[in-house]
C-alpha cells in the first residue's frame, strides 16, 4: 500500500522482509485505516502542543513504524513514544532496528537490548522504549510503564489498532478501565471490527476464527453505539466513534480523495464499502484533553427511515435443484428469463474447474414440477463468441432475442462486442435447449464501451429500442449518457429526451414501466449511494425524465436489483453507506410515493446469503423472486459465492 503512493511511510519497508503485492481492495482498506490513524496522532500532536511533555502509548504496536516516521519529520516535540507488544515480538523489532543505522541515528542513545530475566524492557532511547509485554498482565504493564517514565499527569495518546478484540472481554475491559484510571488527561484511540451479524461480518468472523484469533469484542460489543457505552461505562468522560465509511467520506479532503482513487485500477466498490462498514475509529477522552478529538458523522450522511410500520418478515427457502450446480455460485453476471420456467445466466465471476475466475460460459436454469434443473446449453458453433465478461447486461426481448452489451474483463479492458443469443427451446427439456450466439454489427455512432450500466427495452412510435443508461468506463468512473440501439437494424439512434437530467450514476436498476424506464438508486460521481428515482417517461416526440418523488425516504443502495409489480418497485438487497442496516426488501408505492421495508427470514439458508453483484428473477405466477449468485471478494478475508439459488416469497401487494 506505502510503495504505491497510498500512504507516506518511509520507514515501514525497514521492517518487512520482501514487499507483497496485494489487490487494489486491500491496498485501499489498509489506506483508509494508516489515514484515520494517522489523523488521530495529528489531532492530538496539534492540541497538545503547547504542553512541555506528551506521551504515546501504543498497545500493541507490532511493526508499526509510527515513531520512526513522526520523528523524521521533527513532530515528536516533547513527545515519548512507548511501544508495548509480547515479548518475542518487540525482541525481534528491537533486533531490525539495531541493525538499522537510519533507525538508530533517529532514536539517538541507545541502551543495550536486556534479557527477559532482567526485565521487560528490550530498547530505550531518550524519547522511545520499547517493552515486552503481554496486555492481559495489567498490574505488570503499570508497574513496567512507571519504571521507564511513563508519566500519568501529562497528556497521553493511548492507541491500539486492532488488539483489544483479541483479548478476553474481561482483559481488555481491564485494559480500557486501567488507562482511565491512571491517566488524568488522556484519548484513547481504537481501531477495530464491528458488525459480526450481517452476511460480511459472518465471513469476516470465520476468516479470523479459521486463523484461531477470535474476535472476543464481537459478541458483546457489535456495534458503534455498543463500544461507545463500554468505554464510558470503563471511566472515560466522553467517547465518539464512526466507521470508515463516514471517516472516508468526511475526513479525508476530496483531492486526497480523488488522488487516491486514480493509483490504481478499482471496480469493487461493493466490497470496500462493505469493509469499511465493518471497521470503525474510536476515540475516547478524558481531562484537558475531552475535546481532543471529535468523531462525528458528516452532515446529513446518517439517514433516518421514516416508515411508520414495523418491517414484514419474508420467507426465503433455497431453491429446489435437481443437483447443486457450481456453475449457480457466481457473482457480477446477468440472468433473464427467457421464456415461461426457463432462465438463462451468463458471464460473472466465480467457480470455475475448482477454482475462481471469470466465466465466458452460459447455463440454464428450467422449472419441472417443483424442481429446477440447471446444465450448460447446447452449443450450435457459436458459443466461441461469448467472451468472459463482468458487470454486463443481458437483455430478455419480448421476441425471444437476448442481448448482452458491455462488460469488462478487468478495469482497464471493456468488451465492446455486442451479441444477440437465441435459444431453441426444442421440447422444453434441459438436454434439447440449444443456444446461437450471434456478434452484432452497430451502425451510427456507438457509445464508450461500459459496464455497470442497465439496458431495457423501450418502444417509441411503435419501434422497439434498447435503452442503455449509465454505468463506468476505463477512462470515466461514472458515466451520464444514455442510448438508443435501434433492434430492428442495430443502429444507434438520436431520440429527443428532454426533463430534469438523473445524477451520473452506475450499479443502479432499470426496470420497464408503462411504455419506458425506472432508474433507482445507484453510485453516484461522488461514490456516495443515491437514493433518487427517476422515471422515462415516452411522449409524442420522444421522451421525458421525471422524477419519483417518495413521501417516506427509503436507504440510498446500489448494487441492489428491482421489479416493477403493478405500480409498485421492488428493490431487492444492495450496499449502502448510510446507515448500519438495510433491509433486504423495500417496496415503494409508485403512485403514492410511500416506501416500506421488509426483512427476509434466513432461518432455511445454512449459510450467509450476500444480496449483492446477485442477479433475480421475478416469477409472476408463484409470486416469487428466483435469486441466482451473488457475493464477492471480502476484503482479505476471502471470496464468499453464495451457495445457490434462493427463492423470495413476495408479501401479498395490493
Amino acid at each position: 500500500m506505502v510503495s504505491l503512493g497510498y500512504f507516506n511511510d518511509g520507514f515501514l519497508k525497514g521492517f518487512v522482509n520482501k514487499p507483497a503485492r496485494r489487490a487494489p481492495l486491500i491496498n485501499r482498506g489498509y489506506c483508509v485505516r494508516a489515514k484515520a490513524v494517522d489523523y488521530s496522532l495529528r489531532c492530538f500532536l496539534q492540541q497538545t502542543a503547547s504542553y512541555s511533555q506528551r506521551q504515546i502509548l501504543s498497545l500493541g504496536a507490532g511493526f508499526d513504524s509510527l515513531y520512526f516516521r513522526l520523528k523524521a519529520n521533527g513532530e515528536l516535540k516533547n513527545v515519548i513514544v512507548y511501544e508495548v507488544d509480547f515479548p518475542d515480538v518487540v525482541q525481534r523489532k528491537a533486533a531490525l532496528i539495531k541493525n538499522k543505522q537510519e533507525f538508530v541515528d533517529l532514536i539517538g542513545c541507545i541502551d543495550e537490548i536486556r534479557p527477559a530475566q532482567m526485565g521487560r524492557l528490550y530498547l530505550s532511547g531518550m524519547d522511545y522504549k520499547l517493552l515486552g509485554i503481554d496486555l492481559i498482565e495489567i498490574v505488570e504493564l503499570d508497574n513496567v510503564l512507571m519504571e521507564t517514565g511513563l508519566n500519568p499527569a501529562c497528556p497521553t495518546l493511548i492507541l491500539s489498532e486492532v488488539v483489544l478484540t483479541y483479548m478476553k472481554d474481561e482483559s481488555s475491559s481491564a485494559v480500557i478501565h486501567w488507562a482511565a484510571d491512571r491517566f488524568s488527561s488522556a484519548v484513547f484511540v481504537v481501531y477495530e471490527q464491528i458488525r459480526p451479524d450481517d452476511p460480511f461480518g459472518q465471513v469476516m468472523q470465520r476468516h479470523f476464527t479459521q486463523l484461531n484469533s477470535t474476535l472476543h469484542a464481537l459478541i458483546q460489543f457489535p456495534g458503534k453505539e455498543a463500544q461507545r457505552k463500554r468505554f464510558l461505562n470503563e471511566g472515560w468522560e466522553k467517547c465518539h466513534c464512526i466507521d470508515m465509511n463516514e471517516f472516508y467520506v468526511g475526513f479525508i479532503p476530496e483531492e486526497e480523495k480523488r488522488r487516491i482513487e486514480m493509483l490504481e485500477p478499482f471496480d469493487e466498490y461493493e466490497e470496500w464499502h462493505l469493509k469499511c462498514s465493518h471497521y470503525l475509529i474510536l476515540s475516547a477522552s478524558k481531562g484537558d484533553l475531552k475535546e481532543c478529538l471529535l468523531l462525528h458523522p458528516p452532515p446529513d450522511f446518517n439517514v433516518t427511515k421514516l416508515d411508520t410500520l414495523a418491517p414484514l418478515r419474508i420467507s426465503v427457502p433455497l431453491c429446489e435443484t435437481e443437483t447443486k450446480n457450481p456453475l449457480l455460485r457466481r457473482f457480477a453476471h446477468c440472468s433473464s428469463l427467457i421464456a415461461p420456467n426457463v432462465v438463462l445466466i451468463s458471464g460473472g465471476f466465480g467457480s470455475r474447474g475448482g477454482q475462481h475466475g471469470r466465466l465466458r460460459n452460459v447455463s440454464l436454469m428450467v422449472k419441472n414440477g417443483p424442481v429446477w434443473k440447471s446444465s450448460s446449453v447446447r452449443d450450435q458453433g457459436s458459443i466461441h463468441l461469448l467472451t468472459e465478461r463482468m458487470f454486463h447486461s443481458m437483455t430478455a426481448l419480448c421476441d425471444s432475442r437476448c442481448i448482452i452489451f458491455g462488460g469488462r474483463t478487468s478495469p482497464l479492458k471493456p468488451v465492446t462486442s455486442l451479441l444477440c443469443l437465441k435459444c431453441d427451446m426444442g421440447d422444453g427439456a434441459t438436454s434439447s435447449i440449444s443456444l446461437s450466439v450471434k456478434e452484432i454489427e452497430c451502425s451510427g455512432n456507438a457509445p464508450l464501451p461500459r459496464w455497470r450500466h442497465t439496458a431495457t427495452e423501450v418502444i417509441h412510435k411503435g419501434q422497439r429500442y434498447l435503452f442503455i443508461f449509465g454505468g463506468r468506463s476505463s477512462r470515466e468512473l461514472v458515466l451520464s449518457d444514455w442510448h438508443f440501439l435501434n433492434l430492428e437494424d442495430y443502429s444507434w439512434a438520436d431520440i429527443p429526451v428532454n426533463g430534469p437530467i438523473p445524477e451520473n450514476r452506475h450499479s443502479h436498476s432499470a426496470c420497464s414501466w408503462k411504455g419506458g424506464v425506472l432508474i433507482a438508486g445507484g453510485l453516484g460521481a461522488t461514490q456516495i449511494p443515491l437514493a433518487s428515482i427517476f422515471h422515462l417517461r415516452p411522449t409524442w416526440s420522444g421522451f421525458i425524465w421525471d422524477r419519483i418523488e417518495a413521501v417516506s425516504s427509503f436507504i440510498p443502495r446500489y448494487s441492489h436489483t428491482a421489479h416493477i409489480i403493478g405500480d409498485k418497485l421492488l428493490l431487492l438487497g444492495g450496499v449502502t453507506i448510510h446507515s448500519d442496516s438495510l433491509h433486504e426488501v423495500t417496496l415503494i408505492d409508485l403512485i403514492t410515493g410511500q416506501s416500506f421495508d421488509h426483512c427476509i427470514d434466513t432461518n432455511l439458508v445454512k449459510w450467509p446469503l450476500m444480496l449483492h453483484n446477485h442477479s433475480s428473477v421475478l416469477l409472476v405466477k408463484e409470486h416469487q423472486v428466483l435469486v441466482i449468485g451473488g457475493g464477492g471478494n471480502c476484503f482479505s478475508f476471502g471470496t464468499h459465492l453464495n451457495h445457490q439459488p434462493v427463492l423470495l416469497q413476495l408479501p401479498e401487494i395490493r
